[in-house]
């Protein structure tokens, strides 16, 4: 299949005064501090412990198998991200990529899909800090109270904002620590529960591992593995964030794509660790410590902590550090949820498709100022504001996520394809690693997010439901109405925007045809 007369794919030309350089603090993190920030962006203690639950509630013992499957299209696309890093290692990723390779409208939207769902869950994330905070003080009764919680989460907020403000080698510093401490604790949590079931002193619920949870085809329905996977994804979003602080890594157009493929790699290793110890344990019952029981599936690792460590001496000690790496787990993601929507925003206004300000660098710091400040005040908005209407209107805007993560990832594999369309037959590596993967991978997270809006616009789905103001008046569930109606806000901001700065929407700032010099 090889054609040596095809050159390696052109170079895109230099892209304008603050564009390509935009004053970042280049050479700041090694590959092992990208991977970090890959690996925290994901919260694995948190993401597995509101996750887990959910999905043994729909597939039972198969979870170990979903957990695998949700890699796959992860995996997928962190190859698209890594392959177009080496063409435009620019911190706009998603919004950049796509922008050179279907146009600016559908860049921008690129772009508002990750500032939106890193708000969005921003609150969640807040909330469980909060919360988190006060159970470990031993604080029971303000971790109930909405405006105690709230508060504290509006402080976590404001702390990890002004981290990330004062620079990127105190986050990757401070992503060390508290990773360090989650990926302990998990370790530790599977290793003590699983020389109990084999020792023969877990409950009686326990069970030893077995190769049919490895087994898809014992999933009752195939829609019961589509919701189960849609739920797994979101344990493996975030590790695109050693992508966006591209422009702040050493060999920026290398180092940040391994770091995205070897993040959801340990990923997967962490996450079938804990999900078949503590299914091996606990059992899959709606009873009692059951991972399936309905009371515990906001944190079914902390609800196995007492039963795991026992409730005396090291026990108790085990129990709290259980509680810390959930709250590390949250305050981590909070922090380098951050990061790429600053640098997201960052390259959008060097492209002048937002506000310009946006693209304000702190002169000693070398971090955005603008972006970074005004993620954290719009996350801070947006948390209060939700708490203040609903807890069951919050629970719901963060299912809505899933919708906005299989979006700007789907659209990232498509552009990849798109961008190396020509050059694809030059040799096996460039079909599979930059047209067959990121394709494969798009196409199902396509079906996926149209899967999910059939799934999440039932009215019984989700904590609330919406009447259409309109006929049929028909109800539509909550998490369909947040996670579609962000995407439609960002096209209305969208066409606002065009019709006073028409610059970036009229290819001006932003070449779009690269992937045409691919065969050059």
């Amino acid at each position: 299949m090889s054609s040596p007369s095809v050159p390696p794919p052109a170079p895109l030309p230099p892209l304008g005064p603050g564009a390509t350089d935009k004053g970042l603090k280049s050479g700041a993190l090694s590959l092992f501090s990208s991977t970090v920030i890959g690996l925290a962006s994901t919260a694995p203690a948190y993401s597995l412990a509101a996750t887990l639950g959910v999905i043994v509630g729909i597939v039972g013992f198969q979870s170990p198998i979903v957990v695998v499957l949700s890699f796959v299209p992860m995996f997928l696309i962190a190859y698209g991200y890594k392959e177009l890093n080496r063409a435009d290692p620019d911190c706009g990723t998603t919004f950049t990529w796509a922008a050179r390779a279907f146009g600016p409208r559908t860049g921008w939207l690129g772009g508002w899909g990750i500032v939106a769902a890193d708000i969005i869950v921003m609150a969640n994330l807040a909330q469980i800090a909060g919360a988190y905070g006060f159970q470990l003080v031993g604080a029971d009764g303000l971790a109930q109270d909405t405006f105690w919680v709230t508060f504290v989460g509006v402080l976590w907020i404001a702390v990890m904002t002004l981290i990330c403000y004062i620079g990127i080698e105190l986050s990757a510093n401070l992503q060390k620590a508290l990773l360090t401490i989650e990926v302990a604790v998990l370790l530790l949590l599977s290793v003590t529960a699983l020389v109990k079931v084999y020792g023969g002193t877990a409950p009686s619920v326990s069970s030893e591992l077995s190769w049919s949870w490895f087994n898809p085809f014992e999933i009752d329905s195939f829609d019961d593995l589509t919701k189960s996977i849609l739920a797994g994804v979101f344990i493996y979003w975030g590790w695109d964030t050693a992508v966006s602080v591209n422009e702040e890594t050493v060999d920026r157009d290398r180092t940040p794509g391994r770091a995205a493929v070897i993040s959801t790699v340990v990923l997967l290793l962490v996450y079938v660790m804990v999900t078949t110890s503590a299914q091996a344990f606990a059992g899959v019952g709606d009873k009692g410590i059951g991972l399936g029981n309905p009371d515990n599936s906001g944190d079914v690792l902390s609800s196995l902590g007492a039963e795991v460590f026992g409730t005396g001496g090291w026990g108790t000690v085990a129990t709290k550090l259980l509680i810390v790496m959930v709250l590390t787990s949250a305050a981590a993601s909070t922090q380098t949820t951050i990061l790429p929507t600053a640098r997201t925003t960052l390259s959008m206004a060097a492209f002048k498709a937002i506000p310009q300000r946006f693209a304000r660098i702190h002169p000693r710091f070398l971090t955005p100022t603008w972006s970074t400040v005004g993620m954290g005040l719009a996350s801070i908005v947006f948390y209060v504001m939700l708490t203040r209407v609903s807890e069951n209107v919050l629970a719901d805007s963060i299912g809505s996520v899933g919708l906005m993560i299989a979006f700007y990832y789907g659209l990232t594999g498509f552009a990849c394809v798109w961008y190396y369309r020509k050059v694809l037959t030059r040799s096996t590596r460039d079909l599979w690693t930059r047209g067959i993967m990121p394709g494969l991978g798009g196409l199902l997270l396509l079906y996926f997010f149209v899967n999910a809006c059939f799934v999440y616009a039932a009215a019984d789905y989700g904590s609330t439901s919406w009447t259409l103001p309109f006929p049929p008046h028909r109800q539509l569930g909550g998490v369909f109405v947040t996670g579609v109606g962000a995407l439609l806000l960002g096209a209305v901001l969208m066409f606002l925007y065009s019709a006073f700065r028409p610059s970036y929407f009229h290819k001006e700032t932003i070449p779009v045809s690269s992937h045409d010099r691919t065969s050059h």
